[in-house]
């Protein structure tokens, strides 16, 4: 459905303050997902860790991360964006302060498995909440912002359990896990009072309350009978299910979302790992200076995102997207040249990596939210981090034997092929959206809604 009021606000303090709110979820998400790995160094030494354990310790939020995002993306389009965006962030407050008194290795296992499941749930709350508030013309770039708060959030945690460890050593794990715990509530404070999406109210047929977020948000009176029009033009929406997802020409859409998703952060993933190896040619990798190389590592990631996110909104998501993927491949397919190749050659392979890596990056929770009408909405993006997460679990799980057995070169390779795929999908399926409104963009083939709702509310604003 489409509400103009919306689709062509200006850019307001609202619009900014949903973003900063949004985006302190992803934050999190990499705070949390990477302050564990810091705090495992002196957890190991004070609770006697096996190999296991921190296996599994490490595994369970990516594995809550998937039954997060698959489960609680449908709970949000049935309960609504507002509800679960608090509810979810005070779990993360939660699970944060009890990490902190956890002993034994399946407390810590049980609290990251629903630490990760908080994740996996913000994923599709979040990016679907803001997308169906902020103006056409700034959507691509705001969803982006969203995926770079998370590379932010993974350097801080970096930079703060090297602070951490430099000043206090191993013993300051709790520590570390601690302040996951302030930030959780610090951004639980910021999202107290955010108004409902009118898209999500108009769907389940509460146009009042649609029509009193909007003048609360906006400061814009829309007649009842505009938001009327908006949901009777959708009157299908309201019908959508989870197995929708799955026929027709939604199915090309989950596929296509999914796939581009997963070939993205399955390498991705590989090269964060192999990132600070890396840097440890330059004597970055070996101690507590592993951490700050690894803040580094994310740091270059975040520059890859910033043209990307101006290109979006600018040149389309469909060329940013299949330029992405094919410039990708190439240093990928470089570095499978091995060890023999000079560390320049390997340190700018990885810096053009992470560059060209901006274009799927920040179109990871944009195509989800624009490629499907409001009923289902959420419950495509939770899907498609799910997807993606097999991606990334397998290549965390994959990456140190395939190094062993088949060596750096061969294993790069691998990665060129992954990110090849990613090409294929998006030059079949990639679909322009840029400028567009969710009404039009999540139309399907031989259903355009390019007019239908504007129009009605045009025809009202005339009587």
């Amino acid at each position: 459905m489409s509400i103009r009021a919306i689709d062509e606000a200006p850019l307001s303090r609202f619009h900014r303050k949903l973003t900063w709110a949004c985006a302190g979820g992803p934050f999190l998400d990499g705070y949390l997902l990477s302050i564990i790995g810091v705090a495992l160094v002196g957890m190991s030494n004070e609770l006697n860790l096996t190999t296991g354990d921190e296996s599994l310790i490490g595994a369970a939020a990516l594995v809550g991360i998937f039954v997060g995002g698959l489960f609680f993306g449908a709970v949000t389009d049935k309960l609504g964006r507002e509800a679960m965006y608090t509810i979810d962030l005070a779990v993360l407050v939660g699970g944060s302060v009890l990490s902190v008194f956890a002993t034994e290795t399946w407390q810590f296992v049980v609290l990251r498995f629903v630490l990760g499941m908080a994740i996996g749930a913000d994923y599709p709350i979040a990016t679907s909440l803001l997308a169906e508030w902020v103006p056409n013309r700034h959507r691509g770039r705001l969803l982006g912002v969203l995926i770079l708060a998370w590379y932010v959030g993974a350097a801080a945690a970096y930079v703060v359990g090297y602070v951490m460890a430099e000043l206090g050593g191993a013993g300051t794990w709790r520590w570390m896990l601690a302040s996951g715990a302030v930030l959780s509530g610090v951004i639980l404070l910021m999202r107290i009072g955010t108004p409902e999406s009118p898209l999500w109210l108009v769907n389940k047929g509460r146009t009042a309350d649609a029509q009193r977020a909007i003048q609360k948000a906006l400061g814009r009176t829309v007649p009842i009978g505009q938001l009327v029009a908006a949901a009777e033009a959708e009157q299908s929406e309201r019908h959508s299910r989870f197995r929708d997802l799955f026929q027709g020409a939604y199915l090309r859409r989950t596929l296509f979302c999914g796939l581009f998703y997963m070939c993205q952060i399955t390498p991705m993933f590989a090269l964060y790992t192999f990132g600070p190896a890396i840097l440890g040619s330059f004597g970055l990798g070996e101690g507590n200076s592993s951490n700050l190389g690894s803040a580094l590592i994310s740091v270059v990631f975040v520059l890859g995102c910033i043209p990307a996110l101006r290109l979006v909104d600018r040149v389309g998501r469909r060329p940013v997207i299949v330029w992405s993927f094919a410039l990708m491949v190439i240093p990928l397919a470089v570095l499978g040249g091995g060890s023999a190749l000079p560390i320049a050659v390997v340190v700018a392979c990885f810096c053009a990596y992470a560059l060209f890596s901006g274009g799927p990056t920040v179109l990871e929770w944009t195509y989800p939210n624009e490629l499907f009408p409001t009923g289902i909405r959420a419950t495509a993006g939770g899907v498609a981090t799910s997807i993606s997460r097999i991606g990334a679990a397998a290549g965390t799980y994959l990456l140190p034997i395939s190094l062993d057995r088949l060596g750096i070169g061969t294993t790069m390779l691998i990665g060129a092929g992954i990110t090849l795929v990613g090409w294929l999908v998006s030059v079949a399926w990639a679909e322009e959206t840029r400028g567009r409104t969710l009404a039009e963009t999540s139309a399907l083939p031989g259903r355009s809604r390019r007019s239908s709702a504007p129009e009605r509310e045009h025809d009202l604003e005339r009587s």
